[in-house]
């Protein structure tokens, strides 16, 4: 049988309860959610059915609009006060079976004044209940919807929104190529770096970088700070900046190399 029985009243918000109904049946398919007319099959008696459903039902949704309380019977008298309306009926065999119910304000419904209610149906004033609002329609639904699978496992089983969750994060991650966390290389070819007043070129990967061509501070890691122009050829220098400049500074200068020929 259904875990879950959609429970409203004619003049209402029926058609509120046949949306509920239609997005928790997508949700977690036909043979969980019953709503009377969808769910009764053809020759099957009315009152019987309607009976066993709330039985055998794990959850009652209560969805109850502004005229709710409002709506008379053949007698002209408010239809909750009769004792044999099916929307009072379903109700109070849930309250008295321990069922959960859970009444659904749908628009501008306030909470029941349990001094409109019967003295066998004060207790569903009591019960937490949900919005829902057509403005706010999908959030609302799927609000119910996460709410039911947490509550019932059996729902949580089958939910198919879940179900196109975990399997679209794990199409998502067979598609991202696995990262080597503890190694990262850079080779010659991926960075070349030619920028007047630069670092010159870095080669090699980053286990064991060096560099070429050097026109300007390169920053070696923490420590002593040395600056140390070596004059050669067209008197490019090389600084090494040592890290946080928290060492001292050291300089050191070596005489341009003389040609063999110019030597004394």
């Amino acid at each position: 049988m259904p875990e879950v029985f959609v429970n409203y009243r004619t003049g209402d918000e029926e058609s509120s309860a046949a949306m509920i109904a239609r997005e928790l049946i997508r949700r977690f398919g036909k043979d969980r959610i019953f709503l009377d007319s969808n769910s009764i099959k053809l020759g099957h008696r009315f009152p019987a059915e309607l009976v066993r459903a709330v039985e055998e039902c794990e959850a009652l949704l209560a969805v109850i609009g502004p005229r709710w309380t409002e709506v008379r019977g053949a007698d002209g008298r408010p239809a909750i006060e009769s004792e044999q309306d099916w929307t009072r009926r379903e109700i109070e065999t849930a309250l008295d079976r321990g069922i959960l119910v859970i009444p659904v304000l749908v628009g501008k419904a306030t909470r029941i004044d349990p001094a409109v209610l019967p003295d066998d149906l004060r207790e569903l004033a009591d019960c937490q209940y949900r919005r829902f609002d057509h403005r706010n329609a999908d959030a609302d639904l799927t609000a119910l919807g996460d709410s039911l699978a947490r509550l019932l496992p059996e729902l949580g089983t089958v939910d198919r929104d879940a179900r196109a969750s975990r399997e679209g994060a794990e199409a998502k991650s067979r598609k991202t190529p696995a990262q080597d966390p503890g190694h990262t290389r850079m080779r010659t070819h991926d960075v070349e770096q030619r920028v007047r007043g630069g670092i010159g070129n870095l080669n090699g990967d980053l286990s064991g970088t060096f560099v070429n061509e050097p026109q300007g501070p390169v920053n070696t890691g923490r420590g002593h700070q040395y600056n140390a122009p070596h004059f050669e050829g067209d008197n490019t220098g090389v600084q090494f900046t040592a890290g946080d400049n928290s060492g001292t500074v050291h300089q050191r200068f070596e005489r341009e190399r003389r040609r063999s020929g110019d030597e004394r």
